[in-house]
């Protein structure tokens, strides 16, 4: 069986949201990955039982098991399913604004950029196992909810969903590369870094003589990522965290050796550089993550809680459907269409260009290509963290989206998705189409409504008027389609509960409480993260040159090195 044997640490060619899906009427099939990331509608992949032998995964369960058990009372309507999904896919193409409908250039959350990507990351580390489109059939024509219980007996992760860096440490520096299968090199216990290439376009970017700023890469056609999870360089933002991760990790070893010499062999110094970035990055998630995208008051109050809705039923380790396919991507909604990159690829002055689009940060990776077909990143793209990170900056493209019920028109025709040329011509357009995706995804896997989700936390749910307000005559059309304003689709309605009680500029009541029992929860279940040590927290971590803790996600990227 799939359960069985190790659990993957290195993912390659897993297309943005991948998942493996196990066919549980013969235990030697099963999908894991396909090369190209992509699966047949319908179909599974048979491996040889070698292969499935060192395959593991995880589970996927309901987080409201309540609801999941009276299904379909607590769903989207199912009489008339063809209209139910022409009404999702009207009100995924309502969501996302046109050019000539693009907001005022002032109006962002209070929320600095770097946390739309963190988010990211930390999906990445969760999940590889919620999105691949083909495989759970997401059509415009018969796409009838696969019933709870068979969600969960089928859909599989091969990510432990923990805040563990498997997607940094891969199989770590002791393993013995497997054959034929990328691994993630290291200079002994280091990680080992990738060169820019240089570029007379442009200014270096600071500091000038620091070019270990790309991600190890393979010398092949594709510039393949050496990475724990090729997903981590899907855009150029992410990439570059991907970066400040193995750079933190290093820094650590150094800050180990130097300030803990009772630690004398290169095993124990691994593990506890390993030990402390993980702490950080895991305590981060909670107190600075978590507190700015999320109500305060409700991340105090689960983070307090001596029970948490993840494991309180003791069904062990899975990961919430209500997290990974509605509520966690309220993200998409704060994705900008351009960003204040560098001083090349920002603002007004002396640069190439006045912004970094999104398509080009989507180019500047290995998927993308490298616009001149360079081998790794070009010396005049690094990020300049300072422009993201900045929570009292003057400058209004420095912040993130608001978390609202408008998407940002890139997110219509996603680069680098949809090209496979064997696939037929709408679902290659539907693959492009990220809201409608969304919506899809939730009703196949018979994610509960808003309201029902609302209802089962005592929050009071939105009203029709609340619906209503600020939202398109689009919009409106689209919910009144099937019931929706009764019956409103999870990942709508945490954004729309973050845009009108919110304003906006945090996620509502019922999206914080799903975000954060998953996220505080996983954390608790980790019987090696940093809740379950003697009192640990940030000031028994590595320090800043100044002697200060790493408290903040800019604290982390100094003590990286790179901002």
């Amino acid at each position: 069986m799939a359960e069985q044997g190790q659990l993957r640490r290195v993912i390659t060619n897993l297309a943005h949201g991948g998942h493996a899906l196990l066919d549980e009427a013969d235990p030697d099939q099963k999908i894991v990955e396909s090369q190209d990331g992509l699966s047949a509608l319908s179909t599974v992949v048979q491996e040889p039982a070698e292969t499935a032998a060192h395959v593991r995964t995880t589970s996927f369960q309901y987080l409201f098991a309540d609801l999941a058990d009276g299904f379909p009372a607590h769903h989207l309507p199912q009489d008339d399913i063809a209209e139910v999904v022409n009404a999702l896919l009207d009100l995924g193409a309502a969501v996302v604004e046109t050019p000539e409908e693009v907001r005022d250039p002032l109006l962002n959350s209070p929320i600095p950029t770097i946390y739309t990507y963190w988010g990211q990351f930390v999906d990445h580390d969760l999940t590889a196992a919620t999105d691949n489109d083909l495989t759970i059939s997401i059509t415009d024509e018969n796409l009838p909810p696969v019933k709870p219980e068979e969600v969960i007996k089928r859909l599989k992760n091969l990510r432990t969903p923990a805040l563990n860096l498997d997607s940094v440490y891969g199989d770590g520096p002791f393993a013995v590369p497997a054959a034929d299968q990328n691994s993630v090199p290291y200079d002994g216990i280091r990680f080992r870094l990738g060169l820019l290439t240089p570029t007379p376009v442009g200014v270096l970017i600071p500091p000038v003589d620091d070019m270990q700023r790309d991600l190890p890469r393979e010398d092949d056609e594709k510039h393949t990522p050496l990475i724990g999870d090729t997903r981590n360089d899907e855009n150029l933002v992410v990439a570059q965290l991907h970066v400040a991760f193995l750079r933190f990790h290093n820094a650590s070893v150094d800050w180990v050796r130097e300030n803990e010499p009772e630690r004398e062999s290169d095993v124990e110094v691994f593990q506890r550089a390993r030990d402390l970035t993980r702490w950080t990055y895991q305590w981060l998630c909670v107190h600075d993550y978590l507190r700015t995208v999320a109500r305060p008051d409700v991340v105090d109050l689960v983070d307090t809680a001596d029970e948490n809705l993840l494991h309180m039923d003791r069904r062990g380790t899975y990961m919430p459907i209500e997290f990974s396919v509605a509520a966690f991507r309220f993200g998409h909604s704060m994705v900008r269409g351009a960003y204040d990159w560098n001083r090349n690829f920002g603002r007004p002055g002396d640069n190439v260009t006045p912004i970094a689009t999104l398509q080009q940060l989507f180019q500047f990776t290995g998927k993308g290509g490298f616009i001149n077909d360079a081998p790794t990143l070009p010396s005049n793209w690094p990020v300049e963290w300072d422009r993201m990170v900045d929570k009292n900056s003057q400058f209004a493209n420095r912040f993130a989206r608001l978390i609202d019920t408008k998407i940002a028109p890139p997110l219509a025709d996603l680069r680098n998705e949809g090209e496979d040329p064997k696939l037929t011509e709408r679902i290659r357009e539907l693959l492009k189409q990220l809201a409608r995706r969304n919506l899809l995804r939730g009703y196949r896997l018979a994610a509960p409504t808003g309201q029902a989700v609302a209802k089962a936390l005592g929050v009071a749910p939105l009203s029709r008027t609340e619906l209503e307000q600020g939202s398109s005559d689009k919009v409106k059309a689209a919910l009144n389609r099937s019931a929706l304003f009764d019956h409103t689709p999870l990942w709508f309605y945490v954004l729309k509960e973050a845009e009108i009680r919110e304003l906006g500029r945090r996620l509502g009541e019922v999206g914080s409480r799903i975000v954060a029992e998953t996220i505080v929860g996983q954390v608790r279940q980790d019987s090696g993260s940093y809740v379950n040590q003697t009192s640990w927290s940030p000031a028994q971590g590595v320090l800043l040159p100044n002697g200060r803790p790493v408290r903040t996600i800019a604290d982390f990227l100094r003590f990286a090195g790179v901002l």
